[in-house]
């Protein structure tokens, strides 16, 4: 037993500093300068031409912000009709939509562009959250038909017998019950589209649309196109403290919604 758990400790070690090592090495590398220590990268990164400017940061929280409303409703409403209600198909367009997961984005992201383009939705920060909704879908879709799946049907009967619709049984008692599963997808979706780079990369063209990441990778000299490394570092400090901070406040609900969706189902 002792073994086991110095084998498990060994292990978990090892992969802490494996994932943890970038980060603390990209903190240490954004405090280093010249002569020693200081805040010198940080402030390039936030006065220099190419560096964020508030509207990248606002970009970035009004394109979370959207995906991770319209993610939360959409997979909401699909998981709990998948995990509540029969009706014919049912399983077959579940495995549809699971299926999308199998197609790489990036191959349809050309495609994407130009139906934006018909839609009046080209070079929009609206444009670029539907498109980062529907890649969020199949994985919250799953997840919160497992979450709802998992409900005792017992606690939806006896909201029926007191007179509750669908809609008022999904509100005052289901929604309450999955609430992990919710966390799960909403913090799932925030860390994807505040960190996601390919994305905005090929929809957005005007440098006042462009996001946080885009504006770190923007960062480059006038010497010769070199890159900033160092404020380059900065910026992903920067990036990374957000997904930090919520990961840490809404780790113990993201880790149950988690687990209970990944074994039910």
């Amino acid at each position: 037993m002792n073994r086991s758990r110095l084998g498990w400790s060994v292990t978990s070690g090892a992969l802490a500093i494996l994932f943890l090592f970038p980060l603390l090495w990209s903190g240490w590398a954004s405090f280093r300068t010249g002569s020693g220590f200081g805040l010198e990268n940080y402030d390039r990164l936030f006065t220099s031409d190419n560096g964020i400017r508030p509207m990248h940061v606002v970009n970035s929280i009004v394109v979370s912000a959207l995906t991770v409303g319209g993610t939360l409703f959409v997979a909401t409403l699909g998981g709990y009709a998948f995990g509540r209600f029969r009706f014919p198909g049912r399983d077959v367009l579940f495995l549809i939509t699971l299926a999308i997961l199998m197609v790489p984005y990036a191959t349809i992201l050309i495609a994407l562009y130009v139906l934006l383009g018909w839609l009046g939705l080209e070079d929009t920060l609206i444009g670029l959250s539907l498109v980062l909704i529907m890649f969020q879908l199949p994985f919250s879709i799953f997840m919160m038909r497992n979450s709802f799946e998992a409900v005792p049907r017992e606690l939806e009967e006896s909201a029926q017998m007191d007179g509750c619709a669908s809609v008022g049984t999904l509100v005052r008692i289901m929604l309450p019950a999955v609430r992990p599963g919710l966390i799960t997808v909403g913090l799932f979706a925030f860390l994807t589209s505040w960190s996601e780079f390919f994305a905005p990369l090929i929809l957005l063209n005007s440098t006042d649309k462009f996001t946080t990441t885009l504006a770190v990778v923007n960062m480059r000299t006038a010497s010769h196109g070199s890159i900033d490394y160092a404020a380059l570092e900065a910026g992903v400090v920067f990036m990374a403290v957000p997904c930090l901070i919520l990961f840490a406040f809404m780790q113990r609900s993201y880790v149950r919604g988690f687990t209970s969706g990944a074994i039910k189902g």
